[in-house]
């Protein structure tokens, strides 16, 4: 393994990340940086243990659950169409473990209970959870008005047709459901941007089990506008590239539904990530690298599943299924590598999150887990432009060590608690392991 080697002079720390020193200032001397402590900080500031949302045995509640064994991390596909038993070998090759809704023509006898698993609008014996509506918060609207019927494109949704019925949408189709079956919805831009905290918490909390919302930073024409995404911004005016094509802003997010959900924690939220270009008015489609930037920043920030937007209705490689695709396939090995990294991870993306265990930037964000007496430390830029990221972690402060980058063939030096490292650009990615690390920083 290539050793990585890093001085962490406290001017060049400073001049790369403008946060308190604490670790740098405490003195380990270079003998010491390849030594982790032999004893806790007690100046450290306090960390707070934290279960992933729902707890690993979530599924557990539902009759013919998804799996809950800790090495499951959901991996899933939207509106997918299985035909054939070589369809599903297909997409399990490239990681992905779950449908999240079928086409109507889709052959659910196919799956054979071992996965890949499968939740369907349409509902079967061999489902594992069913579809409400998608994205009702847009085109039913926040309302309890009568619902017609209709779908989108069909006629009046709600009844008169000025009202807003997506509450009652909702509500119908959870009653109709099996009681004991789990139920999945996907939300919009309603729920993220244009309608209130309430109205919003509304369709987060009281009809489904597990949520998501659709908001495609990298390939969406409009998204960065006023009445979208300029929430970032209070809403005063129009992002600018490098703020609205960010991987971060998918963190973001995750983040605005797990604000809603109540109780706080109690329910996972999924990501959804476009894959090829699904909007024909878009400058281009995602690449591999922003995809995986994506999905990381969704799980840094809390997301317990991701759901690939496998329709691509713009440039030259338009599909419903653009993982099988010939034009797709740079993506195709691109996504690959990405879910087996997922799927090796997925202990560590289940464990716990240690809380409040790390500074650094807000230039960049992070997520610290705890496993098998090793942290790991998960992090993404969030700016556009290249950096030099210091990162401390104060309840190591009494020692120095070695920090594994995982899949990346190098290791870091830390000294007093602290380390750098280099994030190219905004769809820079590194993840860390500090072995035996976890004694000294649990609470």
């Amino acid at each position: 393994m290539k050793l990585q080697k890093i001085a962490l002079g406290c001017l060049a720390a400073l001049a790369a990340a403008p946060i308190l020193l604490t670790a740098c200032q405490s003195g380990t001397t270079g003998a010491e940086a390849g030594r982790l402590a032999v004893e806790r900080n007690p100046d450290a500031p306090p960390r707070h243990l934290r279960a992933v949302d729902g707890g690993t045995d979530y599924f557990a509640q539902f009759a013919n659950p998804l799996p809950t064994s800790p090495a499951f991390f959901p991996v899933g596909v939207w509106l997918e169409s299985i035909r054939s038993l070589d369809e599903i070998r297909q997409d399990s090759e490239a990681g992905i473990n779950v449908y999240v809704d079928l086409t109507a023509d889709s052959d659910l006898g196919l799956l054979d209970g071992d996965g890949p698993f499968a939740l369907s609008s349409l509902p079967s014996a061999k489902d594992n959870g069913a579809v409400l509506a998608d994205e009702a918060d847009m085109w039913a609207g926040p309302g309890d008005d009568a619902w017609t019927g209709n779908w989108p494109g069909q006629g009046p949704a709600c009844a008169p047709a000025e009202g807003r019925c997506g509450y009652t949408l909702q509500q119908q189709l959870s009653s109709a459901v099996e009681p004991a079956k789990m139920t999945y919805a996907n939300y919009g831009k309603g729920v993220t941007f244009w309608e209130s905290d309430q109205e919003a918490a509304r369709f987060v909390n009281e009809f489904q089990d597990v949520v998501s919302a659709d908001n495609y930073w990298f390939t969406d024409p409009n998204i960065c506008g006023v009445g979208e995404g300029a929430v970032l911004v209070s809403g005063t005016r129009q992002l600018m590239d490098s703020e609205c094509r960010l991987a971060a802003n998918y963190g973001w997010t995750v983040e605005r539904l797990r604000s809603l959900v109540n109780p706080g924690g109690s329910k996972p939220v999924w990501a959804f990530v476009e894959l090829g270009q699904p909007f024909n008015t878009s400058t281009g489609p995602i690449t591999g690298p922003q995809i995986r930037a994506a999905v990381w920043s969704s799980i840094i920030h809390g997301a317990r599943g991701i759901i690939y937007f496998n329709h691509s209705f713009g440039g030259d490689c338009g599909s419903f299924h653009i993982l099988r695709e010939p034009c797709a396939q740079r993506t195709r090995a691109d996504i690959s590598v990405l879910n087996r990294q997922i799927a090796e991870l997925a202990p560590v993306l289940n464990a716990p999150f240690l809380d409040d265990a790390i500074q650094h930037a807000s230039t960049v964000r992070s997520a610290v887990k705890v496993l098998d007496g090793s942290i790991f430390i998960l992090a993404g830029s969030a700016q556009a432009a290249s950096q030099e990221a210091l990162f401390e972690v104060p309840c190591l402060a009494k020692g120095g060590g070695t920090v594994t980058v995982l899949n990346e063939d190098r290791t870091i030096e830390m000294q007093s608690g602290a380390f750098v490292d280099t994030f190219n650009d905004g769809n820079a990615v590194h993840l860390y392991r500090i072995d035996g690390a976890a004694s000294l920083c649990l609470p």
